[in-house]
């Protein structure tokens, strides 16, 4: 006889309309509405990568990937999918009255962000605890999978192949820029946050695995709060790098993120390749994992080792 058990894949969210960006802008402002100009900028951001990000849509896939592969992986287990959002409806707590309502007791939550950070995961899975203490729904929470082999496969596997695409003469001119979400400096610094440590050892391990030479490491995509946030930026990066070292190629892997969506579509694709273009050097940013099965795999391993 078979369990079910809940599965609760939390994401950040986009807008799925052009109404829902100054409500969803609002949200992340903590309730602060932002003015016509900044609702504006955002517009201008999503027209410019095609009218509104893909991330909704690929959440979805991803999660159902995520249950599949889950259920082929357990036995005795089955795996109802519940998806709880930040910003934007299904929100986390409504995902988790949806379980409570179909009778879940217990489940396995897991954030599509392989880094652990307090401000991040820590603040999705607090959410979802409060929520499910509500009910008596006991959660087993994955923290981070940057670490699990196959996550680090996936990106020394797409390193390689962009790597085949420059002259083999041309490697040790050739830089890896590796990165992830920023997040104020302060409080991550105040918290002893693992974040900037698991980013460096992914780029370490990255380094390890693949056939490239030089590695830097980067934040992207700060938020406007009139504070620090993590540095280097990577477009600061970018230009320091080739001052310092003028390197002609330059392979961005966003590593902090898990699909194509708007930090990566403009930050990196847009941001990123202008600087590059303004430099006269090469721009390269290889696919993101999206369902690739060694990535929904990484997630499976990890929630095997925990579960």
């Amino acid at each position: 006889m078979t369990r079910t058990v809940g599965l609760l894949v939390m994401a950040y969210g986009t807008p799925y309309k052009e109404s829902d960006i100054e409500p969803y802008y609002t949200d992340i402002r903590h309730g602060k509405k932002p003015s016509e100009e900044e609702v504006q900028d955002l517009k201008d951001r999503y027209e410019f990568i095609g009218g509104l990000s893909p991330l909704a849509h690929t959440t979805d896939k991803q999660a159902e990937a995520l249950r599949d592969a889950l259920n082929e992986a357990y036995e005795d287990t089955t795996f109802k999918l519940y998806i709880g959002l930040k910003h934007i409806h299904p929100y986390i707590e409504d995902a988790v009255e949806a379980m409570h309502q179909d009778g879940i007791e217990e489940a396995v939550t897991v954030v599509l962000a392989p880094h652990y950070s307090s401000f991040s995961v820590g603040s999705y899975d607090k959410r979802a605890e409060e929520e499910a203490d509500k009910y008596d729904i006991k959660l087993t929470h994955v923290k981070h999978y940057f670490k699990q082999p196959k996550f680090i496969q996936y990106w020394t596997e797409k390193v390689n192949e962009t790597l085949e695409e420059i002259p083999e003469g041309e490697h040790d001119n050739t830089v890896l820029v590796v990165s992830a979400h920023s997040l104020p400096k302060g409080m991550i610094e105040r918290n002893n946050d693992p974040y900037p440590q698991e980013l460096h050892e992914t780029a370490e391990l990255m380094r390890a695995h693949s056939n490239i030479i030089h590695v830097a490491e980067g934040w992207q995509s700060e938020g406007n709060t009139g504070t620090p946030w993590l540095g280097p930026d990577v477009q600061d990066l970018t230009r320091t790098l080739y001052q310092e070292h003028g390197y002609q190629h330059f392979i961005y892997t966003p590593v902090g993120f898990v699909c194509e969506h708007l930090e990566v579509l403009y930050d990196n694709d847009h941001e990123c390749k202008v600087v590059c273009d303004e430099l006269g050097v090469n721009y390269y940013r290889p696919q993101m994992p999206n369902t690739d099965p060694l990535f929904i795999g990484a997630i499976v391993d990890e929630v095997q080792s925990i579960y």
